[in-house]
């Protein structure tokens, strides 16, 4: 049974990211810039792919949802993360942070599945060009994302109600600066071994089906594009490929390293590190890494940013 007085909402404390009083400015601008780029970027990406005809395609389709959920996952980490560097009242309401946690982890689970579905839409243009218009068709494409959106929220909110279920109590300091599941469950003082034990096995069973897919999508990939017999033939398949390997290689390199290591040795700085890289530079890197990497993209930002000029 949860312990807290129903009529004065319990508090958390968040210790943030460090507590270095020289760092906390020189912090709050960079994180500040990058939540700019990131949100400036991300939203620029959707509108870019909405507006141009030519971005009408599956791989422009996914692509504008994962820069929809990094735009929505950078702000629900920064502004909290941005406020808590800067001002003396660190505390954040129950409730909040479980919102705060809830949606997070929505929009973390939501997008290692849009990577999973933008490797299928790749082996699929790849593999089989003459079928892939017929095969990822508008409705196929609609179901994946929606899938994707509605798992992101299935896994998240089981967690939540084993959350909603601990006790709380005295001075509830969180040791991260959001609220991040396992640092959340750790000031409870109830027995958290199966919360523990759950959220392994729910991020063990997302990386494992995650990878699986995009593995099997890139050894198909790979042994067709070796079987393209000119030498920039080849260049060009894989260059359709590099950005979003980069991508995975980035989000799925940090996910396994924070949450599907059993009894991870890792010192709590260095999870705040690596919280910081896929909560806040992550949504900016693949911003970047999918836009400067794209000629396509990179032309059209440049034609609107010419009409702009010019009509002003």
């Amino acid at each position: 049974m949860v312990v807290r007085n129903l009529s004065v909402e319990t508090t958390f404390t968040l210790l943030g990211f460090t507590d270095h009083p020289e760092l906390q400015v020189p912090l709050f601008l960079v994180f500040l810039l990058v939540y700019i780029i990131t949100v400036v970027g991300n939203l620029g990406m959707i509108m870019i792919i909405k507006i141009n005809p030519k971005f009408h395609t599956p791989m422009y389709f996914f692509l504008s949802h994962l820069s929809f959920v990094d735009f929505c996952y950078s702000s629900i980490i920064t502004p909290k993360l941005l406020e808590n560097l800067v001002l003396a009242d660190k505390s954040i309401f129950y409730s909040s942070c479980m919102l705060q946690y809830f949606l997070s982890c929505t929009a973390v689970v939501s997008e290692s599945f849009l990577l999973a579905v933008m490797a299928y839409d790749r082996f699929v243009a790849i593999c089989n060009p003459l079928l892939y218009t017929v095969v990822m068709s508008q409705r196929l494409c609609a179901l994946l994302v929606a899938g994707s959106y509605i798992w992101g929220m299935f896994g998240p909110l089981v967690l939540l109600c084993y959350a909603l279920r601990l006790s709380f109590s005295g001075f509830n300091v969180i040791n991260h600066f959001f609220c991040e599941y396992t640092a959340l469950i750790a000031v409870s003082s109830s027995d958290i071994h199966l919360p523990h034990l759950l959220l392994f096995g729910f991020a063990t069973f997302n990386e494992v089906s995650t990878l699986l897919i995009i593995l099997t999508s890139y050894v198909f990939i790979v042994v067709t594009v070796l079987k393209i017999r000119s030498a920039s033939g080849r260049r060009k398949a894989f260059s359709t490929c590099a950005s979003h390997l980069t991508a995975i290689t980035i989000f799925h390199g940090t996910i396994l390293s924070l949450y599907c290591v059993p009894n991870s040795k890792n010192s709590r700085q260095t999870v705040k590190v690596a919280s910081v890289f896929y909560t806040v530079n992550n949504p900016m890197l693949k911003f970047l890494i999918y836009s400067l990497r794209n000629k396509v993209v990179k032309e059209a930002v440049w034609k609107l940013v010419d009409k702009k000029v010019l009509f002003h």
